[in-house]
Formats: structure tokens, C-alpha cells, sequence
């Protein structure tokens, strides 16, 4: 499909000569040097886009206490965490473009310290956020050659959830990269169960057989308990039994298993990324200390 996204006919995208966002985008154009696609999509929605923006410029480009290149190093390794390759890719251009060393684009490990201290709270952030403590913000803020100080530390944790919830706006939109831009490969959500998800291309060995009959196995092992739970507890009844079931079937759909979803990321992101496989868990067994899980009531 033509425009800036999978889902949005071209026509119903606001363009620079249209009335309705036409002052956001001529902002958006203005402070960027560029109309990227996230702005395109968001002038369906004019004043939302008009807050968006001076958020993100306050963010990027206005004064602070980090340099300007270790902004967009932070939203690239935020996007990450998510696979986004639409955002790390936009970034690594921003980072060039603002003075950015090179190098450190090879890689989390070629990044200096400091930087590298963040990746802790930043995977918790993406995908845990009740599991953070004020230990880990401790840990941060102790004096040392690759210490924070307590405003440089407030500006990245934004920037770090800023571009968390970002990405999950990038792939709601269906966002494509800019055809004038080299932003990696197409920015996809990990998925097992699409006819477009990278796991299903002729690259992967035709292994998608054999990932679902796994998932059959798990489900079945997952049933049993189940079962001989049930003949330890008195008075479960069969539709408490049969809720049980839908959960465990529900989780087995919606949690895809980090070995397949691995070897599916992009060579732009895997650098980025320490411990891959830490991900975002539903909820834990009844009997069961790890992950903790956060509870409402």
C-alpha cells in the first residue's frame, strides 16, 4: 500500500496542503528539517500531534542535561527493547546528524559505560516495570567515573519511556520507513501468527511447522497439570476448569517463546540489545515466586 501507513488509505493522510493539520506539519517540517511518517499519521489527529511534537522537541533538541547525541542514543536503545526498527533506524540517522560517534552504532558494547548502565533499567522499563527499585536507581546515581547525576538521570528515564510508548504507537499505525531514508529492514511487530511475520519468510528454513507443533506439545503438557491439579483440589468445579484452560491456551498464543523470536531480529537491532530473551510475562503460576508479577488488588 502507498503512504505512510499499512493501515491508512494514502487519502484519508493529511498532506502539506490540506487545512485541517496543515500548521502542525509545517511545525513538524520546521524543527526537523523533514515531515517523517509518525507525523503524517498523527495530523489525523491535529492537536494530539501539536502536544506530540513540543514534547518530542523538548526532548530532543531543547536545553538539558544530556548532549544532544546521547538523546537519540537513548531512544535507539529504548526501541530496541521493543524491536522497532523503524525507530532505531530514524535514530541512528539523528545520531550521525548531531555528531554522533559512529562506533558506538556497532553496538551496545562499544557505547561508553555509563550508557551501558542504563540497559538494566531500560529492560525493565520496556517490559516489567513493577520489578524496578529504588536500588537500581541508587546503583545509578553512585559516585563514580560512570555515576549520573540525578537531572541527567530524570532526562533518560523519560526519553526511555517516551520511546517505549512510541514504539507501540509505530506498530499500532502500521508506520513504514521513509523510502528517502535507510532505516533497516521494515518495521514488523514480532508475531508467530501472521502470513507476514518475518518467522513464515523462505529465509527461516520452513520452520513454522515445526515452531507451532511445539506449541501444541507445550499447550498439551500445560492441559495435563491442569488436570492432575485438579484431582488434588476439592471443589474446583468444571467451569472454573474450563477458565483455567482458555488462560493457559490464551498465554500460549499471546507469550511467544524467546527462541523463536530471536532469531527473527534485525542485525540493526540484536546489537542493541543485551539478554533478548527478558520479555513481558502475563502472569505466574499458582505455587510460583518467579517473575514476580504485578497486581492491581
Amino acid at each position: 500500500a502507498r503512504g505512510p501507513s499499512t493501515f491508512i488509505p494514502l487519502g484519508e493522510i493529511p498532506q502539506e496542503g490540506g487545512e485541517g493539520s496543515l500548521h502542525q506539519l509545517l511545525e513538524a517540517f520546521v524543527s526537523a528539517g523533514r515531515v517523517d511518517h509518525v507525523a503524517m499519521v498523527m495530523g489525523l489527529h491535529p492537536q494530539y500531534l501539536s502536544s506530540f511534537w513540543k514534547t518530542q522537541y523538548l526532548l530532543l533538541r531543547m536545553d538539558g542535561p544530556l548532549p544532544y547525541h546521547k538523546r537519540h542514543y537513548i531512544a535507539i536503545m529504548a526501541a530496541a527493547r521493543h524491536r522497532c526498527s523503524y525507530l532505531v533506524g530514524l535514530h541512528m540517522g539523528e545520531f550521525l546528524q548531531v555528531g554522533g560517534n559512529p562506533a558506538w552504532l556497532q553496538g551496545l558494547h562499544c557505547a561508553p559505560q555509563k550508557l551501558r548502565n542504563l540497559n538494566e533499567v531500560n529492560k525493565l522499563l520496556a517490559h516489567r516495570p513493577w520489578l524496578i527499585t529504588k536500588e537500581h536507581i541508587e546503583a545509578l546515581l553512585k559516585p563514580g567515573d560512570d555515576s549520573w547525576s540525578l537531572a541527567e538521570l530524570v532526562q533518560a528515564l523519560v526519553l526511555l519511556t517516551h520511546y517505549h510508548s512510541l514504539a507501540s504507537f509505530v506498530f499500532g499505525c502500521g508506520i513504514k520507513p521513509e523510502e528517502d531514508k535507510d532505516v533497516g529492514n521494515s518495521c514488523w511487530a514480532p508475531s508467530l501468527h501472521s502470513d507476514s511475520s518475518p518467522a513464515s519468510d523462505d529465509g527461516m528454513g520452513g520452520s513454522g511447522g515445526m515452531d507451532a507443533m511445539q506449541e501444541v506439545e507445550v499447550l498439551m503438557e500445560r492441559m495435563k497439570l491442569l488436570q492432575e491439579n485438579q484431582l488434588e483440589e476439592e471443589g474446583v468445579t468444571q467451569e472454573e476448569m474450563a477458565t483455567r484452560f482458555e488462560l493457559e491456551k490464551t498465554e500460549s498464543l499471546l507469550v511467544p517463546s524467546s527462541d523463536i523470536l530471536d532469531p527473527s531480529l534485525q542485525s540493526n537491532i540484536r546489537c542493541f540489545l543485551e539478554d533478548p530473551e527478558f520479555g513481558y510475562k502475563d502472569f505466574t503460576r499458582r505455587g510460583e515466586q518467579a517473575p514476580p508479577t504485578f497486581r492491581a488488588q
